[in-house]
């Protein structure tokens, strides 16, 4: 792939009801118990390099009348006033942002390789956690979405604004990654605001949304396992869930105008389907891992408990490293 080092090119082949990840990631020791309008900016930096402190904070925030949940990490290397790159990381259909915090391991990767990495909640009650207001699309089991329920794609668009308001952010290193609901919230993202998120990395939930406002091409990287129970890889799910996801990764590489398709593998079980040549530099990566459930590649071990449900795991694909790498080859220009 353009733009990613021999050790991460190594690294891809060697490394619903989610409201039961807490319980057991608490039990697994992953999670512990407890626990503004944005403008394209001329420059890298933002205002708030005034030294946060490394580390997790919950915060509580009034966002467009609406009380939002974030959790927010900082490297642990950082001093506060040297800008770093933003990760917006959402949670799936009837989770939360500490199970995510928790599911995807992202703050070690964060410690690792210097980025700050931002756990956004959602708001419409499901069960033990919540569902994101994707818009035109119904929440799961076909429910609809409830009147007046906050619009997200303006909240999320909006923290990125506080976010670089209280953090020392790089203004062209802002992405967003989720998993399921979160994956479907994030492709929104892409085409409502391609001018702030400069490229995405939906686990388990690619889509293209129709209609697509975007006129910038923009770099997505996805994953998405071939025995995915609750987001088929061929299509044919919930109401909001039509399409196969390489239907999506080919709209998405007509999106952004790519000319060049190569398809690598399967090697050890991982298919990479890469779209390329694609206007402004953007790419289109899609990873199939066969016999992978509803699952983050690369993310802690669960119990039976939840791969019943949600399929089995597999461990031939680290996610967070490949999309960080993916990340740092596509800032925003």
């Amino acid at each position: 792939m353009k733009g990613q080092s021999k050790n991460c090119i190594t690294a891809r082949f060697v490394k619903g009801s989610i409201a039961a990840i807490t319980i057991a990631l608490v039990a697994l020791g992953a999670v512990p118990l407890g626990a503004a309008s944005p403008t394209l900016a001329a420059a890298a930096t933002s205002s708030g390099c005034s030294g946060a402190s490394p580390g997790s904070t919950t915060l509580s925030l009034n966002v467009n009348g609406f009380t939002r949940t974030v959790i927010v990490h900082v490297p642990k290397s950082s001093n506060g006033t040297t800008p770093l790159a933003l990760v917006l990381n959402l949670h799936g259909s009837g989770s939360t942002a500490l199970e995510q915090e928790g599911f995807t391991k992202m703050n070690a990767t964060a410690n690792e390789y210097d980025f700050i990495v931002a756990y956004p909640q959602a708001l419409i009650p499901d069960g033990t956690g919540f569902d994101w207001n994707v818009p035109g699309e119904p929440l799961v089991g076909g429910r609809a979405v409830p009147p007046k329920s906050a619009n997200d794609v303006k909240f999320l668009t909006s923290l990125v604004g506080i976010m670089e308001s209280k953090y020392c952010v790089k203004t062209t290193g802002v992405y967003a990654t989720g998993f399921s609901g979160g994956a479907r919230m994030t492709s929104q993202l892409a085409c409502d605001d391609a001018g702030l998120f400069a490229a995405v990395a939906p686990v388990s939930g690619l889509r293209r949304p129709k209609p697509c406002a975007t006129t910038r091409a923009v770099p997505v990287i996805s994953f998405h396992g071939s025995a995915d129970p609750i987001d088929p890889f061929n299509g044919n799910g919930q109401n909001y869930w039509t399409y196969s996801v390489a239907t999506a990764a080919k709209d998405w590489s007509n999106q952004d105008h790519c000319r060049s398709i190569a398809h690598s593998g399967p090697v050890n079980d991982v298919k990479l389907t890469t779209y390329y040549t694609c206007s402004n530099g953007a790419e289109i990566e899609l990873y199939e891992i066969f016999g992978e459930g509803h699952e983050w590649p690369g993310g802690p071990t669960l119990p039976s408990l939840l791969t019943n449900l949600l399929g089995p795991q597999s461990s031939l694909v680290n996610a967070n490293e490949l999309m960080w790498a993916f990340f740092q080859a596509h800032p925003l220009a």
